[in-house]
């Protein structure tokens, strides 16, 4: 599905007058569109989730477990006492109303309970309830509310109705992230059995393939024999790269889109040409052929499962350290949760380029390396030959992927690259990018067909500012570090900006990269003509 039968005009009528009831009066209405269907039951008893099932959102019944309830209440208690977060976010936010317009899905509906102050409430106001003396003792007067079979429903309908972006907390004066909120919310829903089934599927696929689409390890291997293919084509230039090699110093990993879907692809020959011209000595898993981390929007111990492969995989291969690809949720993962799931990397050395001889100090504990540092390195120490004329048919901005932007802090080393590789890059305005970047509005498992409303009005804002640099500048690209965006964005774009296409950053680095024995290149990797050059 690419489009929606409304029309982008009938989306554009948005009513921002709150509903005359009080929210607690106000009901949940699961409209079409604007949410994603249940996991399916073998998904669900692959991974051993509790109370697998087939039922449906829209179903009035959800054959919830007869003391689904008290599953709930205890495991909102055994995470209150695990995760001090938990009970600070609850406990104190003051409702001032900073992050209210800050939630793409709040502009893109409407709906207050898409303000993240709100959706907060839903979960805060069953705290107060069960968990404290103020709401045992005055009930609705003290913000707290039973917890009913609509209630939860509510919160199925609102948490998944959030991307986990984490704008919100840039603006949040106390430092509340309102993703951790969104987690454990998930986290309880999936203790009755409610989860989507576009974030079950993909984690089941990655416990049984290595990888979020379920490729096995031999079509991983015939794919990447064919994009060589394509690159010797391409260049003339013969490249090859191994799979599962023992011994080699470093193990990369992408996100598993990279080598299956387009215009991902074009990203993937990037990294294939660029490793080759450097002569790295690096290799590919086919058992941990997969970056992306669903995990992160399921629950912490999800999250834990899928990030240990990939360093199960470093140590059977015995890699000195980890490089990684453009992805989004990977890194948040392994920046932000790594030392505290699965404990430091201690069996791996502090990365140091192979090329360059710089120490990333930044991966000391990690011990992996985000691409755009390392090519970025390599371009500041001369080690690339680069033509940038080759992407002179692009007029591009760059998105600033929130996980990368937001959390890890990679905000230059894309534009430094991006300058290097291209003459014609626009910035979208300053209130719209890095920290304050605007999500693509299909993360965190919202990227389903059936969810192709609600994908477009979250995808509104960032939109936008797409629309803003395309009518000053003429921009017809638009270039992210992150695979979900490299997915959704072509839907999204179509729908409200036609023109502009999408593209992964190492894809303009593999156009402008001057390969040693290449023959003369006339096109793109697209198989676009390049601009000839003016003599």
């Amino acid at each position: 599905m690419t489009d929606t039968t409304k029309k982008p005009e009938e989306l554009l009528k948005l009513d921002y007058t709150p509903p005359k009831k009080g929210w607690m009066e106000t009901p949940v209405d699961f409209k079409k569109g604007t949410y994603c269907y249940s996991a399916p039951q073998k998904h669900q008893g692959y991974l051993g989730l509790p109370y697998p099932r087939q039922w449906q959102p829209f179903d009035k019944d959800w054959k919830l477990p007869e003391n689904w309830k008290q599953i709930i209440l205890d495991g909102m208690s055994d995470r209150l006492n695990k995760y001090r977060s938990f009970r600070l976010y609850m406990d104190i936010c003051v409702r001032c109303g900073a992050c209210a317009d800050k939630c793409h899905f709040f502009i893109g509906t409407g709906d207050p309970k898409n303000m993240p102050v709100l959706r907060a409430e839903l979960l805060r106001s069953v705290y107060r309830k069960y968990f404290t003396l103020g709401g045992k003792l005055f009930g609705k007067f003290g913000g707290a509310r039973e917890l009913t079979e609509d209630v939860l429903k509510e919160w199925f309908y609102y948490f998944y109705q959030c991307t986990e972006c984490r704008r919100c907390s840039v603006f949040c004066p106390y430092g509340i992230d309102t993703c951790e909120i969104t987690m454990m919310a998930r986290d309880l829903l999936s203790l009755v059995g409610c989860n989507v089934g576009w974030v079950v599927e993909p984690v089941s696929n990655c416990f049984r393939t290595g990888n979020h689409l379920g490729v096995p390890p031999h079509a991983f291997k015939d794919t990447m024999d064919f994009a060589l293919g394509e690159i010797e084509d391409l260049t003339g230039v013969k490249v090859e790269a191994s799979v599962n090699r023992k011994g080699a110093e470093l193990l990369f990993i992408t996100p598993s889109a990279d080598y299956f879907a387009s215009p991902h692809w074009y990203t993937f020959l990037g990294y294939l040409m660029l490793f080759h011209e450097i002569g790295l000595d690096y290799t590919w898993s086919a058992y941990a052929s997969e970056g992306g981390n669903f995990g992160l929007f399921h629950s912490a111990e999800m999250m834990k499962r899928l990030n240990a492969k990939m360093y199960a995989e470093a140590k059977r291969l015995g890699v000195k350290w980890i490089l990684g690809g453009e992805c989004g949720h990977m890194w948040r993962v392994v920046h932000q949760y790594m030392n505290t799931i699965n404990g430091p990397a201690d069996f791996l050395e502090e990365p140091v380029s192979p090329i360059t001889g710089t120490k990333f100090e930044n991966a000391k504990a990690t011990k992996m390396v985000h691409i755009c540092e390392f090519t970025a390195d390599l371009i500041k120490n001369n080690k690339l030959k680069l033509d940038p004329s080759r992407n002179d048919h692009w007029k591009l901005t760059f998105h600033d992927s929130c996980n990368p932007a937001r959390a890890m802090g990679i905000l230059e080393e894309p534009r430094y690259i991006i300058k290097n590789v291209c003459n014609n890059f626009y910035e979208m305005p300053d209130n719209t990018i890095k920290e304050y970047t605007f999500c693509c509005g299909s993360g965190a498992g919202l990227g389903s067909d059936e969810n192709i409303e609600m994908r477009l009005r979250g995808g509104l804002p960032r939109a936008n500012a797409v629309k803003y640099v395309k009518e000053k500048h003429g921009v017809n690209l638009l270039t992210c570090i992150c695979a979900i965006d490299r997915a959704v964005f072509p839907t999204l774009l179509q729908y409200w900006v036609p023109g502009v296409e999408v593209s992964g950053l190492h894809e303009l680095v593999g156009n402008a990269l001057v390969m040693k024995g290449q023959k003369e290149r006339t096109t793109d990797m697209r198989g676009t003509p390049l601009k000839q050059k003016e003599s």
